[in-house]
């Protein structure tokens, strides 16, 4: 028998994916790539957009082209908010919500032993009241990359910002057991992987449930393990509406943690963060980035930017604009505002036009690239501990601690570079979407 997966969205649903794809795995099943005929899709969908729904129904319709006899499972965020749909589309046979994914396999099972064509579609979605426990899906023991292991230990969220929807499909927060993770962690690292993504779907909440105090204490524990090899920990993102300028340099203590953050802003403008009710200001965000960049002037930010929110003006958007360049970010995400059905932001007035949204998305994504060069430019002559990935044109890649992809030219000592291995790279010069760099003696 043949599966095959695909995932749309975040970081957490690839996770989710992976554990899915191991249960496949240890009963049997050959995995195949989602371009070929299979006996078993899953889909794992994302609701962010309604370009995430229109793909994932478009995977569907692929699939069911694919293998008009294959058992097709839709799980994720779009099965949870809107099951109905998924259903009726031609060819699938399960429709799961977002706490139901470790039922997946099972499914299936009962799917082929009990299919005659003419019943409806298996669902299992639970309402929000009931999205209010943890779902243990098992400890994966690798991933697709053989240096990069993302962990869930998080989910759901309570901040309930107007424009989004995902609080909806993913429900209360609650978090993972702690010696869970760390069990986790030790069997990646001990099986090669060197770098530790903690991921979730608001992962500064990670903890709040369980009296610990936040996420410090998981990275403590993770920070003085010792697993038998070297490794480090990166944050995919935390949210400046749960920790403040405080936290976050609180966690520079930690050895182990790399000195890059994911730190959403979503706007630069006090007015248009309030009708996101993102609870902070411009003034909170650049206190966070100075008070990083005191400790390490060369310290990694990274952020999320909505343009054409309801509402924006002119004005609005310069301040995001201006946020940007104070924050001399590494990378920029710009996002057009997109409506999403039952949030807040969809029935609000003055609604952007889809011309100005993508006028400002074109002027963000042009400045953005500035600075990062800017930042890229001050890095140059810093030496920093790479990870190195992949070859890429004759040249060895990978990323620093603080988040800046690396090339280093075979004439540089590349060959002498492996992917999965630490070195020190001294940093010349901004090259692509990085720096070129040299291996020191």
């Amino acid at each position: 028998m043949r599966a095959a997966f695909y995932t749309l969205g975040c970081k957490v649903n690839q996770y989710e994916t992976e554990t899915i794809r191991e249960q496949f795995r240890r009963e049997g099943y050959e995995i195949v790539s989602e371009d070929e005929p299979a006996d078993v899709y899953v889909v794992n969908t994302c609701t962010v957009t309604n370009m995430a729904d229109r793909k994932s129904r478009q995977f569907i319709r692929k699939a069911h082209k694919l293998n008009p006899d294959a058992v097709i499972a839709v799980t994720g965020c779009y099965a949870q908010m809107d099951k109905d749909a998924v259903a009726k589309i031609e060819g699938v046979d399960i429709v799961t919500g977002t706490d139901e994914k470790s039922r997946i396999y099972d499914l299936v099972q009962k799917v082929l032993e009990s299919r005659t064509g003419t019943e409806g579609p298996l669902e299992d979605v639970k309402s929000y009241d009931q999205l209010n426990r943890y779902e243990e899906l098992g400890v994966i023991t690798g991933m697709e990359g053989r240096t990069r292991a993302f962990i869930k230990i998080q989910e759901g969220c309570d901040r309930f910002c107007s424009y989004c929807i995902i609080p909806f499909a993913r429900g209360k927060v609650r978090s993972r057991d702690r010696d869970e993770i760390v069990s986790e962690v030790r069997g990646l690292v001990e099986y090669g992987y060197k770098e530790i993504v903690l991921t979730g779907i608001n992962t500064a909440l990670y903890g709040t449930d369980l009296g610990y105090g936040g996420i410090s204490p998981l990275i403590e524990s993770l920070d003085k393990m010792e697993a038998g090899s070297d490794f480090r920990i990166r944050l995919s993102s935390l949210e400046p509406t749960v920790v403040d300028a405080d936290y976050a340099v609180g966690l520079l203590k930690y050895d182990k943690l790399c000195h890059h953050l994911h730190l959403s802003a979503q706007s630069g403008s006090d007015s248009v963060l309030r009708v996101m009710n993102r609870h902070y200001t411009h003034d909170d965000y650049l206190d966070i980035v100075r008070r990083l960049r005191a400790q390490d002037p060369y310290y990694g930010i990274s952020a999320d930017i909505i343009v054409g929110f309801p509402g924006e003006t002119e004005e609005d958007f310069d301040d995001s604009i201006k946020l940007v360049r104070e924050s001399e970010l590494v990378k920029t995400h710009v996002f057009k505002y997109s409506v999403r059905r039952g949030t807040r932001a969809a029935e609000m007035e003055d609604q952007v036009d889809e011309r100005v949204k993508s006028e400002r998305s074109r002027i963000l994504i042009a400045e953005a690239e500035k600075v990062q060069r800017r930042f890229l430019e001050k890095c140059c002559g810093t030496v920093r501990r790479v990870l190195f990935e992949q070859e890429e044109n004759g040249m060895m890649t990978g990323y620093t601690d603080n988040y800046i992809k690396v090339y280093i030219p075979d004439k540089d000592g590349a060959q002498a570079a492996s992917a999965g291995d630490f070195a020190d790279v001294c940093l010349s010069e901004p090259y692509l979407d990085g720096m070129i760099g040299s291996l020191r003696p």
